[in-house]
């Protein structure tokens, strides 16, 4: 989208603020030893003449979809893990080597047409998602890598321990602890060692995926929504701090009812500039109203104990959630309950038709234009409501 950057060393921020972090950074600024999470100020000095612009996620959730949809046309979609990974299953007819090489390239090819040259993207073919990704990572950022089942598991010696998905440092510590820091190591472990290690079941799901094993998933359940925000130097103020917090609830409160869950329980939390922080949390009855979570919220704003302190980030937190199918209304529901449901199913599909700043609560006017749409590691969010052309 940006030609005059190629070629540039470029690092990506939420925010254009010295203090931030930069969530993504270019080839040539990995050249010069930045990293993702690097602060800003840091990355400037450790990179001459580095270019920071800011992150634009509707921009990146839009080319999403289209990658999804150029994918989809070779073969289908099982699993969108992030924002730029997803995985396939080969079928019976693909699963030779030279089939699904062609089939890989032709997934290349289509997206340098239909994307653009410039997003490249790596693959990894193996017996199952754990094993592809650990070959998808071996070769970026425009790679091909093979594991197959007869090469099992000697392949896999070349990588790291921390390469595999799922082995961060507490589970590295732990490995440690138990003399393994190789793959080949790793590899050599029984079934009940790693079920030891691992604590739970999952060491034995990874024994089987180091062996080439296919590991079924059971759907999870989602146990919680938040919205947090770093609050620019001009809102870091209780008033503006609050306003920003109600346009978070009221965010995290319309993708509850888009994923039809209901919550039992909101967490209100607040760091402060220097050091200390405050975080509190109700539970009450299931609710995915706007205007009764708003009640509880000034409860627990109430009940901040550092009301003249300046504070840096908000966020409030959803919990102990409930699926709508399996949700029991009350036989004495509270009075203008219903019509507050109705209320929010409406505003809901106004904001869907004509913007999502076309009706919201006032107390949260001040920050209309806070706290943008965000992209996690593991959640690729819906784009945000756009006003209607016609």
């Amino acid at each position: 989208m940006r030609p005059e950057l190629r070629h540039r060393s470029v690092a990506v921020a939420p925010v254009l603020t010295e203090s931030t972090c930069c969530i993504a950074v270019s080839q040539e600024a990995k050249d010069f030893g930045l990293y993702t999470g690097m602060q800003v100020a840091q990355a400037r000095q450790t990179c001459p003449g580095l270019e920071v612009i800011e992150a634009r996620p509707s921009l990146y959730v839009e080319t999403h979809k289209k990658i999804h949809e150029v994918v989809d046309s070779c073969m289908a979609v099982e699993e969108v893990h992030s924002i730029d990974e997803m995985s396939c299953r080969l079928t019976r007819n693909w699963q030779r080597q030279d089939d699904a090489l062609q089939l890989a390239h032709q997934i290349k090819r289509k997206l340098a047409i239909q994307i653009g040259e410039y997003v490249r993207c790596s693959i990894g073919i193996a017996p199952n998602v754990l094993l592809a990704k650990a070959a998808c990572d071996l070769e970026k950022p425009n790679g091909l890598v093979v594991f197959e089942d007869k090469d099992l598991p000697q392949c896999l010696y070349v990588l790291e321990l921390r390469d595999l998905n799922g082995i961060g440092p507490r589970m590295g510590k732990r490995l440690q602890r138990a003399g393994i820091e190789t793959m080949e190591q790793l590899c050599a472990q029984p079934r009940a060692a790693l079920r030891k290690i691992w604590r739970n079941v999952e060491g034995e799901q990874i024994y089987d995926a180091l062996h080439g094993e296919i590991i079924s998933r059971s759907p999870t359940q989602r146990r919680m929504v938040s919205h947090s925000h770093v609050l620019a130097p001009a809102q870091r103020t209780n008033e503006e701090a609050r306003a920003v917090l109600l346009r978070l609830l009221q965010k995290a409160a319309l993708r509850l009812r888009r994923m039809q869950y209901l919550t039992r329980g909101l967490e209100l939390f607040i760091e402060y500039i220097g050091d200390g922080g405050f975080s509190e949390r109700l539970t009450f009855r299931e609710t995915q109203d706007t205007f009764e979570l708003m009640q509880i919220f000034n409860q627990l704003w109430r009940q901040r104990p550092h009301p003249l302190r300046k504070p840096l980030l908000v966020g409030v937190s959803f919990f102990d959630l409930v699926a709508e199918n399996n949700y029991t209304p009350s036989l004495f529901q509270e009075q203008g309950g219903e019509k507050r449901r109705r209320l929010s199913t409406v505003t809901d599909q106004i904001n869907a038709r004509f913007g999502k700043l076309a009706v919201y609560f006032a107390a949260a006017h001040q920050a209309r234009n806070s706290a943008p749409m965000r992209i996690a590691f593991s959640f690729v969010p819906e784009e945000e409501f756009a006003p209607v052309s016609r």
